[in-house]
């Protein structure tokens, strides 16, 4: 048996990793369908639960959105009860998002069994292996955010 050279590891890991993406696509537009949600209402969702409390601009700049329709985004994830508007409690007059407790019951349905499945896996890991796939996450994380910026500059 040939042992694999660094090159083909290399090529093995940015292949698993696309196959990472595609099902993490999949699993999100899987949920989004079962929420009733477009594709960008559910990346908002996804925001607003990693951040608690946003204000309305930050998710916009975070989910890669305008003004004008994050404000869209909002109305309807909160006619669906899945998030409410806020006073911000530093400045009433800024609004701030947050997920009802609705929204949070959903995402347990849906995401949870990720996490049951998947954290026992993780737990089996040693610590040095878990702090290079963290810094693997976020090495990826900033090549496709860096990439992504690069062509929205470029159209």
């Amino acid at each position: 048996m040939n042992k694999k050279t660094k090159q083909d590891l290399v090529h093995d890991l940015v292949e698993a990793t696309r196959a990472n993406q595609v099902a993490t696509d999949k699993m999100d537009d899987a949920g989004s369908q079962a929420l009733g949600v477009n594709r960008t209402d559910g990346r908002c969702l996804d925001v607003i639960q990693q951040t608690g409390r946003i204000s309305a601009g930050e998710l916009a700049e975070r989910a890669g959105l305008t003004s004008g329709s994050v404000t869209a985004v909002i109305d309807r994830l909160e006619a669906k009860g899945y998030v409410r508007r806020a006073a911000d409690p530093e400045d009433r007059r800024r609004v701030l998002v947050e997920l009802t407790e609705l929204m949070e019951h959903r995402a347990w349905e849906l995401w949870g069994p990720l996490a049951g499945r998947g954290i026992p896996q993780l737990e089996r890991l040693t610590v040095s292996e878990i702090e290079l796939l963290i810094r693997y996450m976020h090495f990826a994380t900033e090549l496709n955010e860096t990439r992504a910026a690069e062509i929205r500059a470029e159209l």
